[in-house]
């Protein structure tokens, strides 16, 4: 594997993706998300979160404010800003650390930038909604690109991820998108089965091709649960498995719930790459 010498802008921070990993801890502001829903419904709680992964090592926070587990319930865009900006302006206010703000609606995103979100973290790859890049290229934001698509047949998988991942990239640049300010991700649990998530998972270097940033969310998902015969609450060996695995073959961010664990695990991985 060769270790990629790359670098991302996310708000006031300079990440040096050389190989080392960087955990981006998951809030959601979400009652019906499949890990963790309902949790951090109040803002108070939300910033107690928020504190608690910063201690234990998140060097990102992500916060969502709509499910986008399977089965999910929709929401407009207008309950989405009321449930995340207000605490996106709270962390903001309280901590130096940089806020991601993962969702694929513009308006959502415009609100979210302005209220102090340093990334958008788009599902969609920019491609959901037409005006998403603009936002993004407006405020000069970082973003992350994830792979998914409405059809999930697959000539050869890792090529078809690829070249998705290409066009997302091309969005982005075409419409003045800093290659500087963006991140990419596979897609893991998006318009794939189990076991064609765990093939991406194994082939995570052939992302490397694309010269940008890889984030990995593995988190608690289902692939570990059908893999292991495991309930959600349960599958956090299977995250740091994967992780490790995701790190040594090139991958710089982790998306998890666990932010103690994993940033543990990873900082030891590393250390063995590393001697």
């Amino acid at each position: 594997m060769t270790m990629s010498q790359k670098t991302i802008s996310i708000g006031k921070r300079s990440f040096q993706t050389d190989g080392r990993p960087y955990v981006m801890g998951i809030l959601n502001l979400t009652p019906d998300s499949f890990s963790d829903g309902g949790s951090y419904e109040d803002t108070d709680k939300a910033l107690y979160a928020c504190e608690r992964m910063m201690n234990e090592g998140a060097d990102i926070i992500d916060v969502g404010g709509e499910s986008t587990r399977p089965g999910y319930t929709k929401i407009s865009a207008g309950e989405e800003i009321a449930r995340t900006c207000f605490v996106i302006e709270a962390i903001k206010e309280r901590f130096e650390i940089p806020v991601s703000l993962d969702t694929y609606k513009s308006e959502v995103a415009q609100a979210g930038i302005i209220a102090g979100a340093d990334m958008i973290n788009d599902i969609w790859g920019l491609k959901a909604d037409d005006r998403m890049a603009e936002i993004v290229a407006g405020h000069d934001t970082a973003v992350c690109l994830m792979h998914n698509r409405e059809n999930a047949l697959y000539t050869d998988l890792l090529t078809d991820v690829v070249r998705d991942i290409k066009e997302s990239i091309s969005i982005a640049e075409a419409h003045g998108i800093r290659r500087e300010r963006m991140m990419i991700d596979p897609g893991i649990g998006f318009a794939k089965s189990s076991g064609e998530c765990l093939k991406v998972i194994n082939e995570l270097d052939r992302l490397n091709e694309l010269g940008l940033p890889v984030l990995l969310g593995v988190s608690r998902k289902s692939c570990i649960g059908n893999t292991l015969n495991l309930p959600v609450d349960e599958r956090e060996e299977g995250t740091v498995a994967l992780n490790v695995m995701g790190l040594m073959k090139g991958t710089s961010f982790f998306r998890v719930h666990d932010v103690k664990k994993n940033k543990r695990a990873l900082d030891m991985a590393w250390a063995v790459m590393r001697a």
